[in-house]
């Protein structure tokens, strides 16, 4: 199984979070940002945050985690990040986000400003489902689920593919001669751009002055050409290095070009090729390429699971594959490359394993296996008796007692009953400080004493100027005197600004007296 935390940037997170995550991506200069989605499906931040890359809001660095809410729960199927760096993903619902670095509008939007926050990418795109996104440099292109690809930002060399090296601030259609035609897989050098048709045909655009577009030629190109020296050669995949290109065929073949100073060709030497070579696998059949825009380094994938490697490795030129003990060319990255980046989205298989807590997180209030339903309110909690009877003393006895399916419940609201019915699966309380007041009031009433505990410490870690009155009030009002007495202090303490909050001046009669009284006596009026 893929182990992240051979990337160092994961290094500090402890076993049960890395344990959670089931995508994940390192990037920058010194491969110190990193993203990563758990199997919640929530997405998380952590680095340096150069440019605001970490998507977070701020240009702040952090060296524990932090959480992208806007795109929690949005489902990322493909990730690629700029040398600003820019960061671009697709959804599963085929949605362009980016952020980050902006100087070149490689984020699309057609301004300049650097990206805090990811933004939906919407110009030219808003009917189109985008299934992959790859960056150069400082630019962007993008894959349809129709097989066109649209391209935005830094364009000097022509990497955009518009016929011209004008910048491009907005999503364009790459057309010309790829009008008409179908592609099915993107790749991007520092300054260039490839794309691979589903006839198996490859064409390139921008920078091709290390040969790195496979023409034959060192020529920049501002529009897409075909090259033509792998005619009747059927191409799958593609990947671009720094200067150089990789294609897998589909006979498991192994093409490259490009530079070549540090051995990434795999060609036995150091000179640059300006027309795709076969190269040497050992005659095995080949099922990956990778190679990313930031290095000079190369690996690739067998058929019986080996890696090889080559290519700029930890400072060294490997000039021919070389075979690792890896078991995923992911890991050649994180070991070998410099920085030590990921050159693709990684995805970690979980095994579908959750632990027991995990498992029954995710039961809680799922009508599929339930035997039992609380309607609250007119709405229905779907729950499991034998837990229930587990965890809480009032439910054992209750359900001892009763054969009932359905169980209605009059004195509780619905969002106060779902919170304690929640706790019981997975001893947390996800509530707001003024409801978790009601939460109190009812484990006072079932007796769940570390419950009641909880509710205190949620009420007291969010007591503000505004709500402070009507967390006093309630408190009052469920006799829970040591909270009762927290609120008063805390009220006395921000006197004026309290005072003048609209729940002061609703304030019920007796309590104002009552307040008012004992503040005096606790001397908040004395000069």
């Amino acid at each position: 199984m893929l182990d992240v935390g051979k990337w160092p940037v994961f290094a500090l997170l402890p076993p049960e979070e890395l344990r959670l995550i089931r995508q994940a991506c390192v990037f920058g200069s010194a491969a110190n940002e990193a993203l990563y989605v758990t199997v919640n499906d929530e997405v998380f931040a952590l680095g340096t945050n150069c440019s605001g890359c970490l998507g977070l809001g701020d240009l702040q660095s952090t060296i524990e985690p932090r959480r992208i809410d806007i795109l929690c729960g949005k489902k990322i199927v493909s990730l690629s990040y700029g040398t600003g760096p820019h960061v671009v993903i697709a959804t599963a619902d085929g949605e362009v986000f980016a952020w980050g670095h902006n100087g070149y509008s490689q984020l699309g939007n057609g301004t300049t400003n650097h990206g805090l926050t990811p933004a939906l990418v919407s110009t030219n795109l808003i009917s189109k489902r985008v299934t992959e996104v790859a960056c150069g440099s400082h630019h962007t292109i993008a894959l349809t689920s129709d097989g066109e690809v649209y391209a935005w930002g830094y364009n000097n060399s022509g990497q955009v593919g518009s016929g011209s090296t004008a910048n491009q601030p907005t999503p364009r259609r790459v057309s010309s001669c790829l009008q008409n035609k179908v592609v099915v897989n993107i790749a991007c050098g520092q300054l260039c751009s490839m794309a691979v048709l589903d006839n198996g045909e490859i064409y390139g655009w921008g920078y091709n002055c290390n040969g790195q577009l496979g023409l034959g030629n060192n020529g920049n190109q501002q529009t897409p050409c075909r090259i033509a020296a792998l005619q009747g050669v059927n191409i799958v995949q593609v990947a671009c290095g720094y200067a150089h290109t990789l294609t897998l065929t589909d006979e498991g073949f192994v093409y490259a070009w490009g530079a070549n100073s540090y051995g990434q060709l795999g060609t036995g030497n150091k000179s640059n090729q300006a027309l795709p070579i076969l190269i040497n696998t050992d005659k095995e059949r080949m099922v990956e390429v990778a190679a990313c825009h930031t290095s000079h380094t190369s690996a690739a994938k067998t058929q019986s699971g080996q890696v090889l490697m080559w290519g700029q490795c930890r400072g060294q030129a490997v000039s021919s594959p070389h075979l690792t003990h890896f078991s995923s060319t992911d890991d050649v990255f994180a070991c070998f490359a410099t920085p030590a980046v990921t050159w693709h989205l990684l995805s970690v298989d979980g095994d579908d394993y959750l632990t027991v807590a995990q498992s029954l997180k995710k039961e809680f209030d799922s009508p599929e296996i339930s035997d039992l339903k609380f309607l609250v309110d007119g709405k229905c909690i779907y729950v499991h008796k034998a837990l229930l009877k587990i965890r809480c003393e009032h439910f054992r006895t209750l359900l001892n007692e009763t054969d009932e399916d359905v169980i209605e419940i009059h004195q509780f609201s619905y969002l106060v009953y779902r919170a304690f019915l929640e706790y019981l699966y997975t001893d947390n309380i996800n509530l707001p400080p003024e409801d978790a007041i009601g939460l109190l009031d009812l484990a006072t009433f079932y007796r769940e004493m570390r419950l009641k505990r909880l509710c205190q410490e949620t009420i007291k870690r969010g007591i503000s100027e505004e709500n402070a009155i009507t967390l006093l009030s309630a408190a009052v009002k469920y006799e829970a005197r040591d909270l009762e007495e927290f609120c008063f202090k805390f009220c006395v303490n921000h006197l004026t600004a309290v005072t003048q909050t609209q729940a002061f001046a609703d304030m019920d009669h007796d309590l104002l007296k009552n307040f008012i009284s004992k503040a005096s006596r606790y001397g908040a009026f004395k000069n």
